[in-house]
């Protein structure tokens, strides 16, 4: 799930329009391990093309340049791919280990299914050894790790939190809310004074602007069970937060004709442009924003929970750099792997690009230089939650069975109880599938 800062589509999702789209994995489980360790010779590297990338090429550089002069007989070769085909590009990777990188970058939610298939160097004994990974954020471990094994480092991670008008509040009269209740009531208040705009902008396509209504309610997306995931979608506590979240497509505060088939970056631009009052935005937002109309007239603060003063769980969203299985040059790519994940390194990433360090040392040193990181440092610590550690999550994904599930319910084909049923059973179908 790939979540950064002018990127063309995020993490998203991820799974959407939102931060960041994640692809399927590829489909091949042949072992490509080398069995070899080389010393010397060309290393090559598969990073991601980012919107505007000359600064992170900069950074990257850098690592390269001291890396080769550490390294006699070293060449390090770098290729930033497109994310949107990366999928391709990966699959044939794994499909040939000859054309194949030694040190890769890749969305966190990809890991489980590019380990399912094959592609990604165990590294747990490493990553035990380095020194840095002592201050390696809980979620962002989780994030490299399958079964009880680590297959790569984290890079950066990235949360949403609650954009909000402050212009629009001052001259309401209204306070940042403190629970999902007051969100909606102070989404309406928005809407009903403010017609032209949106109160509380939502997506029916943005499924991690949607789960922390779940989380919030207690539900989960899915629970470990034999070996495996079983769906928990459509828990009495899920269906609560699913409820939460599409009560608030309406004509109140944002129609469902308009709102139903956002994705995650359409409400960002929504309130980058002024039309709403407020919005679900990752820190890697911030950029598009101040880009924007709402420029020098917006805060952010934790996304409200439940009950007064929880912050809702956020998905923790992100990319890794790994080791891909096939290397001749195993120590050379692991040592390469930790310089581009090093805490060094993802400073300079945060300065260069915005990207949130994996690291809270230098998280915390981030939001002290940079206060619109605070919030997000905040829902950080407060508790993220992750998507399950199956290969099935990325068939789950592109098959976009969460926001079909949220569309259902909005436009009234189905109540939540049965959208979630179904979904349910897609979900489970997949865990089963995947084994």
């Amino acid at each position: 799930m790939k979540f950064a800062p002018r990127r063309a589509a995020l993490l998203t999702a991820l799974v959407t329009a939102a931060l960041t789209a994640t692809s399927c994995a590829p489909q091949t489980s042949s072992d490509s391990s080398s069995g070899k360790d080389e010393k010397s010779g060309t290393l090559r590297v598969w990073l991601f093309q980012e919107v505007g990338n000359k600064p992170k090429e900069k950074v990257v550089d850098s690592v390269v340049d001291a890396f080769e002069k550490a390294h006699d007989g070293t060449k390090v070769h770098v290729e930033y791919i497109p994310i949107d085909t990366r999928a391709q590009r990966v699959k044939a990777a794994f499909n040939d280990p000859a054309s194949a990188p030694d040190v890769m970058e890749y969305g966190n939610t990809d890991t489980a299914g590019y380990v399912h298939d094959g592609g990604l160097l165990d590294i747990s004994k490493e990553f035990g050894d380095w020194s840095d990974t002592k201050d390696a954020d809980p979620t962002a471990k989780q994030s490299v790790a399958v079964n009880g094994k680590v297959y790569g480092a984290p890079f950066y991670v990235g949360v949403r939190a609650l954009y909000y008008r402050t212009d629009v509040f001052k001259d309401l009269g209204l306070e940042p809310p403190r629970t999902m209740a007051e969100l909606a009531t102070t989404a309406r208040a928005i809407r009903a004074a403010r017609p032209e705009m949106y109160g509380l902008v939502v997506g029916g396509a943005y499924t991690y602007g949607a789960m922390p209504f779940v989380w919030a309610n207690g539900g989960e997306l899915a629970v470990g069970k034999g070996g495996s995931y079983a769906s928990e979608i459509d828990s009495a506590d899920a269906q609560k937060g699913i409820k939460a979240y599409t009560d608030l497509f309406s004509d109140d505060n944002c129609p469902a004709a308009k709102c139903a088939s956002m994705g995650g970056n359409d409400t960002v631009s929504a309130f980058a442009a002024g039309k709403a009052g407020m919005a679900i935005g990752g820190d890697f937002s911030h950029a598009a924003v101040e880009a924007g109309k709402s420029k020098g007239k917006y805060a952010v603060v934790p996304l409200p929970g439940v009950t007064k003063g929880s912050i809702a769980p956020a998905f923790a969203g992100g990319n890794n750099v790994g080791v891909l299985k096939s290397t001749s040059h195993r120590t050379l790519a692991v040592e390469l792997m930790e310089q581009l994940a090093s805490k060094k390194t993802q400073g300079e990433m945060f300065d260069a690009m915005g990207f949130l360090p994996t690291f809270t040392d230098v998280r915390d040193q981030a939001a002290a230089k940079e206060p619109y990181v605070k919030p997000f440092a905040e829902t950080l610590s407060a508790g993220t939650k992750f998507v399950p550690a199956s290969p099935a999550w990325s068939q789950i994904d592109s098959s976009l069975v969460l926001p079909t599930m949220l569309q259902e319910v909005i436009s009234g084909k189905k109540d939540v109880a049965e959208a979630s049923g179904d979904a349910a059973k897609k979900m489970n179908d997949a865990f089963g599938s995947a084994g």
